[in-house]
């Protein structure tokens, strides 16, 4: 059994390709049998898991015979619908000497930017966790073109700890925890906020297989964090790594969450959306927003970017361009440029019924800062 010194219900478990496979195209059943069982310890203490598996390009590369990522994007899409086969059977037969069943949910960016997507997604995971499946969830990269070029599994593995509300997520890979590269050249054991000068420590990757590095798992931690959920980073091959973190020996780097968790709504509007344009703001409309809690006026605009349509989602900037919110617009591109260049008696005649010209309600606005 397993000693949970803290209360953690919900994990999410994110594993990288360089763990889960020993070579292009070649699965390491030995370390993959090992997660099972350690995966199988927190299930025993009545732990909720999600699991986000990285590995079906690289599988798929190995059952081509391919030796590098391709880089035409239909071979890469090909090799994923290749390797996602091979990638659930392997865990389901790991997991089935554990009595664990698992379940494939393949997901896009897309799928979490539309909130009816985003709350069936939510709504899938709970329901498997819930009756004590574990979900194992990817990138669909076969059918994503945006995902392959930009996507990575960390922020993935980020935007489901959210999805889920999870306590912790565990992002196993190669890498032993964020390296202090400006200082002694060791890991740094905790972090308690992800600053500039932290980032300036990460570095990309430079895998065959793999995409991101350590910039992409500090992406993932900050959205993690600002969640609600605690973020561990360690070599996913450190022997008993899941009960050595969960005995609070911390083997990598553990990331501080904030205070308090955003509400769902305001979640989704921070975290799993693609801004369609940016409005910018002069100092007493930022004022107004980031210490009075008020909603966004029209007269408070200096500047539109972009082509947006009502209901889509802006970001905020303030006189320095510094994005400060993220929010849904009430108004198009196009009809803030209209209330901007006209007095409030055309302006009333061409939105009747509109009295306060609000551009983003305070109750769909998120600040990010």
């Amino acid at each position: 059994m397993l000693s949970l010194p803290f209360k953690s219900r919900r994990i999410v478990v994110k594993l990288g390709t360089g763990i889960l496979t020993s070579g292009i195209g070649e699965i390491h059943d030995g370390r993959i049998r090992e997660i099972c069982r350690q995966i199988d310890l927190l299930r025993k203490e009545d732990v909720r898991v999600v699991v986000v598996s990285s590995g079906a390009v690289g599988l798929g590369m190995g059952k081509l015979g391919l030796k590098k990522r391709p880089g035409d994007l239909a071979a890469v899409q090909a090799c994923a619908a290749v390797g996602q086969s091979i990638l659930i059977q392997t865990w389901q037969k790991h997991f089935e000497p554990y009595g664990q069943t698992v379940a494939q949910l393949l997901l896009t960016r897309d799928d979490l930017r539309s909130r009816t997507r985003h709350l069936a997604a939510r709504d899938t995971l709970e329901h498997l966790i819930d009756d004590g499946i574990i979900p194992i969830v990817n990138e669909n990269d076969s059918v994503s073109v945006e995902e392959i070029k930009f996507g990575d599994n960390d922020v993935l593995s980020s935007m489901v700890a959210s999805l889920i509300r999870a306590d912790y997520l565990l992002i196993l890979s190669t890498a032993p925890g964020l390296i202090n590269t400006a200082g002694n050249g060791k890991v740094i054991p905790v972090v308690e906020k992800i600053t500039p000068d932290i980032r300036k420590l990460a570095t990309g990757t430079t895998s065959a297989t793999a995409v991101g590095g350590m910039i992409t798992k500090l992406e993932a931690a900050d959205i993690a964090n600002r969640s609600g959920c605690g973020v561990f980073i360690a070599d996913g091959s450190v022997e008993n790594v899941i009960p050595q973190i969960f005995a609070g020996k911390n083997p990598g780097t553990f990331f501080v969450p904030s205070g308090a968790p955003l509400e769902s709504k305001k979640r989704w509007l921070a975290f799993f959306q693609q801004p369609s344009g940016t409005v910018t703001i002069d100092a007493g409309a930022r004022d107004a927003l980031l210490n009075e809690g008020r909603s966004l006026l029209a007269k408070g605009i200096t500047a539109v970017d972009g082509d947006f349509r009502v209901g889509e989602i802006i970001n905020i900037a303030g006189p320095a361009s510094d994005t400060i919110a993220r929010g849904i617009s009430q108004f198009s591109s196009s009809q803030i440029a209209q209330i901007q260049q006209k007095d409030i008696s055309e302006i009333r005649a061409l939105f009747p019924g509109r009295n306060r010209y609000e551009i983003v309600h305070r109750d769909s606005m998120v600040m990010l800062e």
